[in-house]
């Protein structure tokens, strides 16, 4: 399959899932409130598992396992006894790791959360015994999908989120059939709990089950084997080792950030508005990035692999400018409509204002980030994860000490509180920035050069077009009405004006690239066709 195919189907799926994603959110937030006690908690709950599963498919399996199969693929039986010993020695370790998290909720909650109030941390404790488990299937999920990745067989892994998110949809429209909605945390009893919480997990059980369904187009026989040695599970672990230190001062990082937004009192944008801002930074992300660049770092790995570096340098230069291309487009997009887009997920427009500061943080490392897989993608694919150990916990540290800081401003009252989600998202787009500077750096003395100048007109020449777009954005949202306008004043219409504004954002943005005869136009065009659906 070629990179372009791949892309388009990889990025058709995405955009349904990320779709569906949002609904599931949108009814989410429609359940148990944007702001509330309850919502929180749960956000904080069902993030413990994905924090796992971050460790084990961004770290391990991405930068690790994806080359290891590529490699293994040469072997005589295809890969089939390396994959067998991986895959028995993951779900050994990921029965373990859910059994432990289960069992320590408490502690992990209060870990995560230390000013929760007792009843809102026992409401986050409750919901944490149904979430935990998913960490067996996310990382089952996340196993199979790298493999089928590394095969070429890009689609299902894509395309089965969304069958969790229709699971999660429905469950939630349950939830309120059954107990209403905006439940207040002194509200909740073990059955709403277990229809809330059991719905999130049930989602994630059926979304992996359905991936194993695809196996056979691997072309790779399976068995459990708990023979262990002789196959370069030891060469893994080596890797592995930088990337799980990596991945756990990220987490760490996290913690850090939880916690001071533990501090924001109900009615505030805390815990679950950020996650919500994230989920809204994630969607250009996952569509763009993920889409495009997955099929490149296939590519790169092989041409890595084959020491081909001038092929390596000119992949990374051709997907960041074709990533850039996208991304800046979308940076601008959503930064004019932040307002309305953060309606979609809030329940007053005072709520979406204050929300629409948070994303706007966020979105500051939209495009350094873009920038940052595909470098960081370069050194996995030379099977070094030991330089990004190094440039990631430089981020850390920032990530540490930007919230620490905006935790004093807050206490001190430098910042309002309703301030405090926001300053913690600028301070990680702020570590982000500084942390694609040093890994752009290091990458270029690895390779001897990058023609870092050919991509960086490019970026230059985007964000050129991207001015006047987002002028027109602006524009556009201030003849609706601005936040005062029909396009804050509920959900559904928030999805429509931030719809309005995007395409207008859109139009500008293509109409000065082809004035500016930006080269890259043609390819991304076409790129888009057989993205969109009924494209070819």
């Amino acid at each position: 399959m070629s990179i372009g195919r791949a892309s388009a189907l990889i990025g058709a799926g995405t955009i349904v899932s990320r779709v569906t994603g949002l609904v599931r959110t949108i009814v989410l937030v429609w359940a148990v409130g944007a702001t509330t006690a309850g919502g929180n908690a749960f956000a904080v709950a069902n993030q413990l598992p994905n924090n796992i599963y971050a460790i084990i498919s961004v770290g391990l399996l991405s930068a690790v396992v994806v080359p290891q199969i590529v490699k293994a693929a040469a072997h005589d039986d295809g890969g089939s006894a390396f994959v067998s010993k991986l895959f028995t020695l993951g779900t050994v370790v990921l029965l373990g790791t859910a059994a432990v998290a289960t069992v320590a909720a408490p502690w992990l909650v209060v870990f995560y959360a230390p000013d929760y109030g007792p009843e809102q941390q026992a409401l986050a404790t409750a919901f944490a015994y149904w979430c935990l488990p998913q960490i067996l299937f996310y990382g089952l999920f996340a196993l199979v999908g790298e493999a089928l990745n590394a095969r070429r067989v890009y689609g299902p892994y894509t395309w089965a989120p969304i069958v969790n998110n229709v699971v999660s949809i429905a469950g939630f429209l349950v939830f309120i059939w059954l107990f209403g909605s905006g439940t207040a945390s002194t509200q909740w009893s073990p059955e709403m709990i277990a229809v809330l919480a059991g719905t999130a997990t049930l989602g994630i059980v059926v979304q992996t089950g359905i991936l194993f369904l695809f196996w056979r187009k691997t072309g790779m026989h399976v068995r459990p084997d708990f023979r262990w040695r002789g196959v370069g599970l030891g060469q893994i672990g080596r890797l592995a080792g930088w990337t799980f230190l990596m991945v756990l001062a990220g987490q760490l990082a996290g913690v850090v950030q939880s916690r001071v937004m533990s501090q924001i009192p109900e009615g505030d944008p805390g815990f679950f508005v950020a996650g919500n801002a994230w989920l809204i930074f994630m969607l250009p992300y996952s569509i763009i990035v993920l889409s495009i660049g997955t099929p490149y770092f296939t590519q790169l790995s092989e041409h890595a692999g084959a020491g081909r570096d001038d092929d390596v340098r000119a992949d990374v230069g051709r997907s960041i400018r074709t990533l850039g291309l996208f991304i800046v487009a979308a940076t601008a997009a959503l930064a004019v409509a932040a307002v309305p887009m953060s309606r979609i997920f809030t329940n007053s427009r005072e709520e979406a204002v204050g929300a629409a500061g948070v994303l706007l943080c966020y979105l500051v490392s939209l495009i350094p980030l873009a920038v940052l897989f595909v470098i960081q993608r370069t050194f996995y694919a030379y099977d070094d994860t030991r330089t990004p150990f190094f440039f990631t916990l430089g981020q850390c540290v920032i990530v540490v000490l930007t919230a620490l800081a905006a935790s004093w401003a807050a206490s001190a009252e430098v910042i309002a509180m309703s301030q405090l989600a926001a300053a913690v998202a600028l301070g990680q787009s702020f570590a982000s920035v500084c942390q694609v500077i040093a890994a752009t750096w290091l990458l270029q003395r690895r390779l001897g050069g990058l023609r870092i100048g050919s991509w960086m007109l490019a970026l230059g020449r985007f964000a050129l077009a991207a001015l006047p777009a987002a002028g027109a954005g602006w524009l556009t949202f201030q003849l609706l009405g601005g936040t005062d306008g029909w396009t804050v004043s509920d959900k559904i219409l928030g999805v429509l004006g931030s719809a309005v504004i995007g395409a207008v954002v859109l139009v500008v943005y293509v109409a000065f690239l082809a004035l500016l005869r930006a080269p890259e136009l043609s390819a991304a065009l076409a790129l888009a066709r057989r993205v969109l659906p009924g494209g070819r």
